[in-house]
């Protein structure tokens, strides 16, 4: 099949790079309709606070770098399987009705009550696919929060566990979503949000914990390897589509309420190409 049968689609092009935000406009979520593209936001800019936490990784690059914020974030409290569904109702709601979320890949307001297993319910997405390093839904990269996100059971289900890329027939019920046999593509609203909770679990997990070392590379088709791919393209989605108000947003809820760490892709975009 054609990796690429379509034009790219990336319908937001400003660089993350470009201004910087007030730390507090940063964090006030975007209004726009569900079903809408969200509002991209510049880059907020750092607090004393957010500074400090990241006070060991100042000046390094490379693999210094990703050791140093491995052994910023890996300090966190944790979520149970169960309590993830309360957790992503807060993370996860739709700032222009509190009833609901926004369903990752589909972009759909759906209440927050209809989380389940039927086939127009919304379930648990593993962004990182949890048979990738088989670590399933144990304390840990099961339900890290960073990368759990609600999505429609029949799009979770058409997601599978496939590697990430570009290419492929539409998603019914994810508009601007595509998947072919060993891949899928997000819509482009959430590109960047994807490839920065894949880097972050890289990050995070390398081996310790008795969990396995997540690692990206550039193939489709990795299988029950603790590896997802592709870098190549989830490094173009993190610069396409930078981090929004409601990606910062959610940042700050799993460090403030759940987790206490935070995804230092969203708050430092550039860190991913200093690693990667």
């Amino acid at each position: 099949m054609e990796r690429y049968p379509h034009v790219m689609r990336f319908s937001r092009l400003t660089p993350w790079a470009a201004g910087v935000a007030a730390a507090a406009l940063a964090l006030i979520p975007a209004t726009a309709s569900a079903g809408q593209q969200r509002t991209a936001a510049a880059p907020h800019a750092v607090t004393s606070a957010t500074a400090d936490y990241y006070a060991a990784a100042q000046g390094k690059t490379g693999a210094a770098l990703k050791s140093a914020l491995h052994g910023i974030i890996k300090n966190q409290s944790t979520v149970t399987y169960d309590g993830v569904w309360n957790a992503l109702k807060v993370t996860d709601q739709d700032p222009a009705n509190p009833n609901n979320v926004i369903l990752v890949y589909s972009g759909r307001s759906q209440a927050k009550n209809t989380n389940g297993g039927d086939p127009n319910d919304w379930n648990r997405e593993h962004v990182w696919a949890k048979s990738h390093g088989d670590f399933g839904t144990a304390t840990g990269p099961g339900t890290d929060l960073h990368h759990l996100r609600p999505e429609d059971v029949t799009v979770n289900s058409v997601r599978g566990n496939k590697d990430f890329d570009m290419g492929g027939s539409p998603v019914a019920e994810a508009p601007g979503s595509y998947t072919d046999s060993d891949s899928f593509e997000p819509r482009d609203a959430v590109k960047g949000d994807v490839a920065r909770m894949l880097l972050y679990m890289a990050v995070r997990y390398d081996g310790g914990d008795g969990f396995p070392d997540l690692e990206p590379n550039d193939k489709v088709n990795n299988g029950t390897a603790p590896a997802m791919g592709r870098i190549s393209v989830l490094k173009q989605w993190n610069q396409m589509d930078p981090p929004d108000a409601f990606e910062q947003r959610r940042n700050q809820v799993i460090f403030d309420t759940y987790q206490h760490n935070r995804n230092p892709f969203i708050d430092h975009p550039e860190w991913v190409n200093s690693i990667w």
